[in-house]
């Protein structure tokens, strides 16, 4: 999990997810932590996390494909159809690079087994693919998927950067026995999950090896500032601050250092409308 440094300032993966997911409800964002948080039974330690994508980290850990994988899956991010059994279950997240930059276009394959523990090996149901939206973000809506001999309950994932090789993994839940005597269980790909009114939400960031540059790095001293505004590149804000831009007036919702793209009216996680 992100924590805030000895500034004050939470760190850069923190504020950029925020600056990302413009619709997560303001007191999650506010508290500068994932608006999902890992389910643990008693006894259970805490996992190690998903890793943050800062420069120079390793990316999300590949996994076997398994003897159900079929290629030429339909495109779609709803693998619902009619009334399908079982307990609902979005999964959503970001796909970013090594330094912590989201990739548009990356193409996501998920496939599944049923609430049964089946999978459909002459059709495509609980099969399909995805791409990235243009802020690296994706969403799918499915069931929870059942259990079956060998394996703790998990979801088949590969991830494909625009030229760039395929990765293969799988995602898993926590809080599932099964956790414990799977071989192929890895802590680090768990995701976030809680219930949502007899349904559940999950999420997960996908860091890929996709080599990239770190981006403008802020100068405290940078003093630029907008046509008609005081909110300026390098600065920074505090909760509570208040600035203008573009004529309107804006007060910081959390601590951040301004970058090139995260103006107030781009970022409503950062800033709302005074």
């Amino acid at each position: 999990m992100d924590h805030e440094t000895s500034t004050g300032h939470v760190t850069r993966k923190t504020v950029l997810r925020a600056a990302l997911a413009a619709g997560m409800a303001a007191p999650a964002v506010l508290m500068g932590v994932p608006a999902l948080a890992r389910t643990l039974t008693g006894g259970e330690e805490a996992p190690e996390l998903t890793p943050t994508c800062d420069d120079g980290d390793d990316p999300t850990p590949a996994q076997m494909e398994g003897p159900y994988f079929k290629p030429n899956s339909p495109r779609r991010s709803s693998l619902l159809e009619g009334n399908t059994p079982g307990v609902r279950l979005t999964v959503s997240g970001y796909v970013f690079g090594l330094a912590c930059r989201p990739i548009s276009g990356v193409l996501l394959d998920f496939w599944q087994a049923d609430t049964n523990g089946a999978y459909d090996n002459t059709g495509f149901r609980f099969r399909g693919h995805q791409f990235t939206g243009a802020d690296g973000s994706f969403k799918l809506t499915t069931i929870v998927p059942g259990l079956y001999p060998g394996r703790t309950r998990h979801i088949h994932v590969k991830a494909q950067a625009p030229g760039r090789p395929v990765l293969t993994t799988q995602l898993y839940f926590p809080g599932e026995p099964r956790n414990n005597t799977d071989s192929l269980f890895d802590p680090r790909l768990l995701m976030t999950v809680r219930d949502a009114g007899g349904a559940r939400e999950a999420a997960f960031d996908f860091v890929l090896n996709v080599p990239q540059n770190p981006g403008p790095t802020p100068t405290p001293t940078q003093t630029t500032q907008p046509p008609g505004g005081s909110w300026a590149v390098g600065t920074a804000y505090r909760a509570g601050d208040a600035v203008t831009y573009g004529g309107a007036a804006y007060v910081c919702l959390q601590a951040h250092t301004a970058q090139p793209g995260w103006q107030p009216p781009n970022v409503p996680s950062l800033w709302r409308a005074a």
